[in-house]
Formats: C-alpha cells, sequence, structure tokens
C-alpha cells in the first residue's frame, strides 16, 4: 500500500480524478472536495489516520451531521462524496478495503434513522449472558444508553465519580467538553450496580480507574467496540434494522417525545446546547427534568410496574 503521508497531494489527485475520470462538473467537483475536507478535519479533530478508517467510523461521522441538522438530501450528497474518496484511495493502493462500500444513502424525506422499540430493546439486553463479564457489562451498556440518550463518546468516556446513585443523575461530558446533568432511571442503575460487581474483580489499567466501561483487560473501550456489541446483540436477536449506538440514542428521544415529554427537556437531556457546569446547576429546574423522564420513559414505567 501507499502511504498517506501527503493530504494535499492526494486532495489534488482525487480532484483530478473526479474531474477527469468521474467526468463531474466543476460544481460537483467542489461539493464532493468540500465534504472530503469535512471528513478529513473531523478525523484529526478524533486523531484518527485514513488508513485506520473503518465503517463504524463512517457511522458515527454521519451520525454527527444528524445531530448538526443536517438534511437528508444533503447527508446523501455528503455519502456520495465519501464513498468516491474511498472509492479513490482504493483503486490508487492508498487503502486495502473501502470502509465506505456499504454505506447507505438516506431517503430524502426520511428525517429521523431506525429507532429501535421497547421490546427490541429488550430483547437486546435478554441476549447478553448473565453469568460473563461481557455479558452483564453489556447489559449495562445498552440500559444506559437507552435510558439517557448518550452520544457513544459519552458513554466511553463516563466516570465513576459523575455516577450519582442517591440523586439518580449522571454528569455527561459532551461535546466540547461541555457538562450536562441528565437522569438515570432505576433499571440502569440496577443493571450499572450489577456490571459494577463484575468490574470490582478486573485488574484496571492506569488511567482508567475512574472510567465506568471497561474491557475485559481493564482498559477503557473504545467506539468501535460499542458499535460492534450493539450489531453482535441485533444480529443474535434477529432484528434486521441499520442499527449503531446513535440507533438507542434516537429511541431515547422518539420514545419520550411519544410518551409526551416537553421537547424543550428533551433537548437539555440530549445535550443539544452548549451548556456549561455552572449553567447546569443554576438555570437547568432538575425536578423537572426528573419529572419528565419518571413520566415518560418507558423504563421508568415498567419500573413502577414491577411494584
Amino acid at each position: 500500500m501507499r502511504e498517506i503521508d501527503n493530504i494535499g497531494k492526494i486532495k489534488e489527485q482525487f480532484i483530478a480524478y473526479l474531474t477527469f475520470e468521474k467526468g463531474l462538473s466543476r460544481n460537483s467537483v467542489e461539493a464532493y472536495t468540500d465534504d472530503t475536507e469535512k471528513l478529513i478535519r473531523y478525523l484529526e479533530e478524533d486523531g484518527k489516520k485514513l488508513s485506520d478508517i473503518t465503517e463504524p467510523d463512517l457511522h458515527e461521522f454521519l451520525s454527527t451531521l444528524h445531530d448538526l441538522g443536517i438534511s437528508p438530501r444533503s447527508q446523501a450528497r455528503i455519502i456520495s462524496g465519501i464513498r468516491a474518496f474511498f472509492h479513490f484511495l482504493k483503486i490508487e493502493h492508498y487503502i486495502p478495503h473501502n470502509p465506505a462500500e456499504l454505506l447507505e444513502l438516506p431517503k430524502i424525506g426520511q428525517h429521523l434513522p431506525d429507532t429501535l422499540s421497547v421490546k427490541e430493546i429488550d430483547a437486546m439486553e435478554q441476549a447478553t449472558d448473565p453469568d460473563t463479564y461481557e455479558g452483564v457489562r453489556n447489559k449495562a451498556i445498552i440500559e444506559t444508553l437507552y435510558s439517557c440518550g448518550l452520544r457513544v463518546s459519552e458513554l466511553v468516556g463516563l466516570q465513576i465519580s459523575n455516577f450519582f446513585i442517591n440523586e439518580e443523575f449522571i454528569v455527561v461530558k459532551g461535546k466540547g467538553n461541555k457538562q450536562r446533568m441528565v437522569p438515570i432511571s432505576r433499571s440502569a442503575i440496577d443493571s450499572i450496580l450489577a456490571y459494577m460487581e463484575k468490574r470490582n474483580s478486573l485488574v484496571i489499567k492506569k488511567g482508567s480507574e475512574d472510567i465506568l466501561f471497561l474491557n475485559r483487560r481493564g482498559a477503557m473501550m473504545s467506539r468501535v467496540m460499542i458499535f460492534y456489541i450493539i450489531k453482535d446483540l441485533c444480529s443474535k436477536c434477529g432484528i434486521d434494522k441499520r442499527i449503531s449506538p446513535h440507533t438507542l440514542r434516537h429511541s431515547f428521544a422518539t420514545h419520550l417525545l411519544e410518551g409526551g415529554a416537553n421537547l424543550r427537556a428533551i433537548q437539555q437531556m440530549l445535550g443539544h446546547e452548549s451548556i456549561s457546569t455552572t449553567e447546569i446547576y443554576m438555570h437547568i429546574d432538575r425536578s423537572h427534568l426528573r419529572r419528565e423522564i419518571l413520566e415518560h420513559h418507558p423504563r421508568n414505567n415498567k419500573h413502577k410496574e414491577s411494584y
């Protein structure tokens, strides 16, 4: 494979490929190269190299575009540009495989991706093995993603010191290191406490002592690992949907909306606004957020019914 050591040169070659081999118009070439720039900047901020990119990395990038409110039509154009770019990298022997080959274009007019039903989420949790460390951990991961609407990056960085059992809140570090408080259901707390019993038997790597979810070697988990855990559980359950960790976040918001929760409260819990730690304590009515979760999230309704 050729080394990817000069991004500027590769961009020039890509432009030539689009212009002369694909025969695209000037506007299309500019759009494709601009979309490629977006991806490259995103990867650089994440500390990743083009040669190491996987399909889950691209799905996460696309999920970020959705979070930013990019329309399905614009998402489709960006995906086309990414496909073309990685196809170019493969035929020019910069990468051995094309991670964008299976990316699907969103349907124009389809504003939300697939969501999971409560029954499907229950099935995923039931597919975990309660007798193994990974099984108990994975159940807690699914429950936390769904009950709190976290981004996958927020989940892997979740700290034990930011988990307040008695108050039933977690402090989440979101984009730009902004923090927010999110109510956590009793069901999720129970799953995390069961996981913590298994976690206590691990030899924990230095620097990961305060990280909640760890791999079996005692180190912080990667986002890609979470992607594959969810894919594997869906496969075991026979769930035939385009699923990623972000699907559970969308399911969280969708189920709250369908249950009649206040849109403003959902936006705050998802972290769509830049709210610093001080602003959270001073301006957000935490009892109101807890009430929205307790009244409208399926997990809490299920918990109440169990009494």
